[in-house]
């Protein structure tokens, strides 16, 4: 019993040294950007040893995975049960696009090119980083009377696209020709009716005429 009660002890002490150093380099992240730090650097910035940092995250690689992960949780956290109207898209949009945000969204990109390669520390990332978006996106949907697959389908285009005009501008620095693109792409969600019907309530949709849809496939690709 008492060495049982011990090792709780020590997990519980362990699990909140972990957390607080992870708050510790999320916000260095956030606010300076850690991605060109070495461990060393990245402990010495947080106030710790490289040591204690290798000892709880294995390596700088597990501890910048440990980060974009967090940031990606909080990001999700933020984004909730909201409406997915074209307002809140482009709202998501605009801080996304936000200058500060550039080296958050270097450092998550790197790791996924890391995950992409199998690299040690990564496992799990990739599903995390398209299922955990993918259902957060998805569930208002269904909630507001969405079909299921439809549902899916356009949280994954909407994710592709996201991730694929932040590389865009990650590349390109082009802030006002990205934004265009985004906002062409929420108006043609908005004419397929899938960004309309997430941000209108149930019962007023079905006061409306009936518009035949074209089937959409079961399957979906990777």
């Amino acid at each position: 019993m008492w060495y049982t009660y011990h090792m709780v002890r020590l997990y519980v002490a362990t699990s909140q040294a972990r957390d607080r150093l992870l708050d510790a380099a999320v916000e260095h992240a956030l606010s300076k950007g850690i991605v060109d730090l070495s461990l060393r650097e990245i402990a010495a910035a947080i106030g710790t040893s490289h040591r204690m940092l290798i000892y709880h995250f294995g390596s700088r690689e597990g501890l910048l995975v440990a980060v974009v992960r967090e940031v990606e949780r909080r990001e999700r956290q933020t984004l909730g049960n909201a409406a997915l109207s074209v307002a809140d898209a482009r709202r998501l949009w605009d801080r996304l696009a936000d200058p500060s945000l550039r080296a958050q969204e270097r450092l998550f990109f790197e790791i996924y090119s890391h995950a992409l390669l199998g690299r040690p520390g990564t496992e799990g990332f990739l599903d995390e980083a398209l299922e955990g978006w993918i259902s957060s996106v998805t569930q208002p949907m269904t909630d507001a009377g969405t079909d299921e697959t439809d549902a899916r389908t356009a949280a994954r285009l909407g994710l592709a696209v996201t991730r694929g005009l932040l590389l865009d501008l990650l590349a390109s620095g082009d802030t006002a020709g990205t934004t265009q693109a985004f906002h062409l792409f929420t108006r043609l969600l908005e004419q397929a009716s899938l960004l309309e019907q997430a941000s209108t309530p149930a019962q007023t949709r079905s006061q409306r005429p009936h518009r035949p849809r074209t089937p959409t496939p079961r399957g979906e690709g990777p």
